[in-house]
């Protein structure tokens, strides 16, 4: 994007704000909302600005005073919906990296439904700008190193691990469809078969 849009600067100063005092979290979110920049061509270009706010705001739930239901991307939605921001900008937040396998492993799906969940290219742009962005800001551009090393850190018995086996083919099927929306020039790209 040439220009950032009024959602992205809103959502730049607060996950600085919200994030200050966790430097390597504000590191990751700078690094996923350039990521999410960079596969912004592969978005309609009126979901672009929400796509990079969501991108910046992904982890502000991990923010102890925003702990509610104590999963980060709930927490985090809920907070910014009670804030007043866009429904989608919501959504993204509460989904953002396949969620919905997370939650089911820990039993709380439910905490979801109040956020709608469209798989689209947006969803797609944002899941693969966060998996190719290391926990401290680096970029990871080998999604297989990314899940390895999430596995490491989240242990054999978290629910990163337990929902790994369908998790990890979504985030390939992601990655496969941004690339060829990259190689065809945007979003009316088809999806891979």
């Amino acid at each position: 994007m040439d220009e950032e849009g009024a959602l992205t600067a809103a959502a730049r100063e607060l996950s600085a704000r919200l994030l200050a005092s966790d430097p390597n979290r504000l590191r990751h979110v700078t690094r996923v909302a350039a990521q999410a920049a960079r596969y912004a061509p592969t978005v309609d270009p009126r979901r672009r600005d929400a796509l990079i706010a969501a991108a910046w705001l992904h982890d502000i739930g991990y923010v102890p005073a925003l702990r509610d239901t104590g999963f980060h991307p709930v927490d985090g939605a809920r907070y910014l919906r009670a804030q007043g921001w866009p429904d989608e900008v919501c959504a993204l937040v509460a989904h953002h990296s396949g969620a919905r396998y997370i939650a089911a492993e820990r039993g709380i799906d439910e905490v979801l439904r109040d956020f709608t969940f469209v798989e689209d290219e947006v969803t797609d742009a944002l899941t693969l700008a966060d998996q190719t962005s290391g926990p401290t800001g680096h970029a990871v551009m080998d999604l297989e190193d990314r899940m390895r090393d999430m596995l490491d850190r989240h242990g054999p018995d978290s629910p990163h691990h337990r929902a790994h086996p369908r998790r990890a083919p979504y985030f390939r099927a992601v990655r496969e469809r941004v690339a060829r929306r990259l190689d065809t020039g945007g979003p009316g790209a088809p999806n891979p078969v």
